[in-house]
């Protein structure tokens, strides 16, 4: 019964805002980037909720937990060391609740996510526009030591991680974009607060568990311009191993946990303070595995200070 947020938490889906022409918002997947000696900061508000999800391929609904709703309040910070070197800093505090039963929801700090952003290539491509190809590498750590394995009420995994992620993107002269990117991110083992535990068909004499990694890619496309920025996307994130969750059963950190999701953002820039910008943002989970059927509303705001 996972919310169907991929490992780094539904915060992280939320943009970075940022004004003016060479100061717009940007994000790990996107290939859009601060200028030298600009710092882009602020905090964006998300909101998920689901109350029906797939146990292994059925989609059924659970009234030991009735509706899970996850709130986060994400910071996000991105400096432009130069115009093609940016380093993204983010953390999320997260909070779950239950509708139903007797579990209780969890709250807290989750992980610290450090990434270095380069745009590796952009020249012009035809007479519309110009190709834009953009790397980067993050890493992640649990900023507290919170509980992992009580599934869907976790605010997280737990574990290490490090990702690779290449961006693709054209950006035509009228504003029109089309972006692809796809990642690989490798999980580093959990350990369990007991020394023994059971998932996939298998009983464990351990309290450590291999996480699968996990692949995700997705494809964007709308408006970008000084003053709007219009996208609508699909994302698709495939964990590579794992099992379901057993009938009548809690879920599992090493789970198998797919979902495709749809989503549409809308971004502006203040006309009366270019340094200041809003973004509002929704996503729904149209497919999944071993995650819930949610629905994902962001909003939030930014600041750019230029040094």
């Amino acid at each position: 019964m996972p919310s169907g947020r991929s490992i780094r938490a539904a915060a992280l889906s939320a943009a970075a805002l940022a004004s003016g022409p060479l100061l717009r918002a940007q994000t790990i997947e996107d290939h859009i980037f601060m200028s030298k000696g600009s710092l882009c900061t602020g905090f964006v508000y998300g909101h998920d909720r689901w109350d029906e999800y797939w146990e292994g391929e059925l989609l059924r609904e659970n009234l030991n937990v009735g509706t899970v709703t996850t709130k986060t309040l994400g910071w996000m910070g991105t400096y432009g060391v130069t115009d093609r070197l940016n380093v993204i800093a983010m953390a999320p505090y997260v909070w779950t609740h239950p509708s139903g039963g007797v579990l209780k929801g969890q709250s807290g700090l989750q992980d610290l996510t450090v990434a270095a952003k380069w745009n590796a290539l952009d020249v012009p491509f035809t007479s519309h526009g110009s190709l834009r190809t953009v790397a980067v590498v993050s890493a992640g750590i649990p900023l507290t030591d919170y509980v992992p394995d009580l599934l869907p009420l976790s605010i997280g995994i737990n574990s290490k991680h490090v990702s690779t992620r290449l961006t693709l993107s054209f950006q035509a002269k009228n504003g029109i974009f089309v972006n692809a990117t796809g990642a690989y991110t490798w999980r580093d083992n959990l350990t369990l607060d007991r020394p023994a535990y059971f998932t996939d068909g298998q009983q464990f004499l351990t309290d450590e568990v291999q996480l699968p990694d996990v692949v995700d890619y997705g494809f964007s496309a709308g408006y970008f311009s000084p003053r709007f920025h219009l996208p609508i996307s699909f994302t698709q994130q495939i964990t590579r191993g794992g099992g379901d969750i057993r009938r009548q059963d809690m879920p599992f950190p090493s789970n198998r946990m797919n979902a495709s999701r749809l989503g549409a953002m809308a971004m502006y820039y203040l006309p009366m303070n270019r340094n200041l910008a809003l973004k509002a943002s929704g996503s729904r989970a149209v497919s999944g595995r071993n995650v819930g059927q949610s629905t994902l509303f962001t909003a939030g705001v930014m600041y750019t200070f230029k040094f």
